[in-house]
């Protein structure tokens, strides 16, 4: 075998072991996760109550309108509210341009349903789940609340209050489950994205917004 091969050989073998150890190290990180907040993820018959139910933000379609999958957290949340399982809903994602505010559309869903704009809180500046978590408690002045958003999203929120003191519960939706394909993505895409979450904790970086 020519050495070239060997050693294009041996690198591969470091690539794919390397691979490998990550792709563990990640499953391990996502479960440990998970392990660390299921005991704060109930059904809403078990949530107790608080000031204040925290809707993380999603897509909005182009005229303002919430996609399926922030109406299921809108929609879970304004069940909070009429059960006074919650005083207010705290809307928080990304508002910072004119052309796409998911803010607006999540006010307008909630008044829409009922719940009195006076119940509604915005936070424009809610980039991240991180960013929103953050500003819940430093802007708001939030120390107790319930993080509203599909399930799989949860354990990671959840583990972010608890990083940042804050008493949090988690009431999951899982009306888009029929939704498979986009469903899986952001379950698969968790298990990434809890590498963010250690490095926001870790470095303890200001909001963004």
């Amino acid at each position: 075998m020519h050495p070239r091969d060997t050693h294009l050989r041996t690198a591969l073998g470091w690539i794919a072991g390397t691979a490998v150890a990550g792709a563990a190290g990640l499953m391990a990180l996502g479960y440990g996760v998970r392990l660390l907040t299921r005991d704060r993820i109930v059904p809403i018959d078990r949530l107790p109550p608080a000031p204040v139910a925290l809707v993380l933000g999603a897509e909005v379609y182009a005229d303002g309108r919430p996609s399926a999958f922030l109406r299921g957290r809108l929609d879970l949340a304004v069940e909070l509210y009429r059960r006074c399982l919650v005083q207010r809903i705290l809307a928080s994602g990304d508002g910072r341009s004119p052309f796409y505010d998911e803010t607006a559309g999540m006010h307008d869903y909630l008044v829409a349903a009922g719940v009195p704009e006076a119940d509604v809180l915005l936070d424009p500046a809610g980039v991240d789940t991180y960013d929103s978590c953050l500003r819940a408690r430093d802007t708001f002045g939030l120390t107790r609340l319930v993080v509203v958003s599909q399930t799989y999203h949860l354990p990671r929120a959840l583990a972010i209050c608890r990083a940042l003191g804050i008493e949090a519960w988690g009431a999951g939706d899982e009306t888009v489950r029929s939704h498979a394909r986009t469903w899986g993505h952001g379950d698969r895409r968790e298990f990434a994205a809890n590498l963010k979450l250690v490095w926001d904790v870790l470095s303890r970086r200001p909001a963004r917004g």
